[in-house]
């Protein structure tokens, strides 16, 4: 029996109406993958993990109050912010990196992950976006935290910070307008990439269901250490709860995916 825990929930008031999502927060892998046949230093990478994301994480639910579910796991294990029928959800190459340990992969063996590490990590997140939305009988308001690399194939990134998002733009256009309010900052709008992605994790359990949200992607030289950290905590937490005083982020509304029909029960497609 395997004590390895793939994910973290970080407790807070539930009565707040908000949940704070690191997918990629870790890059610890069980103890019978050894390192998948890479090198130490490919667990320092971001192909690893989001650099900065864990601490991000845990400094907003510490100041907000809050819940807080951190993905336990290395995305080079297999990747929480894909679809279970997603060809990425176990990368044999990432960024140049050959990973031994993902090729060749048998379906046993790709089945085991989904359901030891990936489907775990997801049942965690659906039962505390579930007692937030039984403890206030609103929509929760689910921000969820990742970061990039500063440069991309020799192209420096600009952007300070990103928000990403696929139609629902409620939670969006107040993090845009507040983020974008302090003019030192440039913050993007769906860069370095799309926020439409069937079957991610905002795809999932927000999308799907209604529930009001936002993924915001921080460049990762700015929260590198404590001290970015700590500086990108006290940005972004009065930020969020002042969003989160907003009734509107707290109803149910479905809004179409620029990725195609909704899934239903049965199969049938809304």
């Amino acid at each position: 029996m395997s004590d390895f825990n793939s994910f973290e929930t970080i407790p807070g008031d539930r009565d707040k109406g908000m949940v704070i999502l690191g997918d990629h927060a870790m890059a610890r892998l069980p103890e019978k993958y050894g390192r998948l046949g890479l090198p130490e230093t490919a667990f320092a990478r971001h192909i690893a993990y989001d650099i900065g994301v864990e601490g991000l994480c845990r400094m907003l639910a510490e100041q907000l109050g809050v819940p807080a579910v951190l993905g336990g796991f290395s995305r080079l294990l297999i990747d929480p912010n894909r679809g279970e029928d997603d060809p990425t959800l176990i990368m044999k190459i990432s960024d140049g990196a050959i990973i031994p340990g993902n090729h060749p992969i048998s379906d046993a063996e790709w089945n085991h992950r989904i359901e030891t590490y990936h489907r775990p990590y997801h049942d965690a997140v659906a039962d505390t976006i579930a007692d937030v939305a039984k403890a206030t009988g609103k929509a929760p308001l689910v921000l969820s935290l990742h970061s990039f690399t500063p440069s991309w194939k020799g192209v420096p990134r600009p952007w300070h910070a990103s928000v990403l998002w696929d139609t629902d733009h409620r939670a969006v256009a107040p993090l845009l307008e507040k983020l974008r309010a302090d003019n030192d900052l440039l913050i993007g709008d769906n860069e370095p990439y799309d926020g439409a992605l069937k079957g991610d994790t905002l795809y999932r359990h927000c999308m799907v269901s209604g529930i009001p949200h936002a993924l915001l992607e921080v460049r990762q030289d700015l929260i590198g250490d404590e001290a970015g950290i700590a500086v990108w905590a006290r940005r972004l937490a009065p930020i969020f709860e002042v969003m989160n005083a907003d009734p509107a982020l707290h109803e149910y509304k479905v809004h179409a995916s620029r990725t195609g029909p909704y899934e239903q029960a049965g199969g049938e497609t809304r």
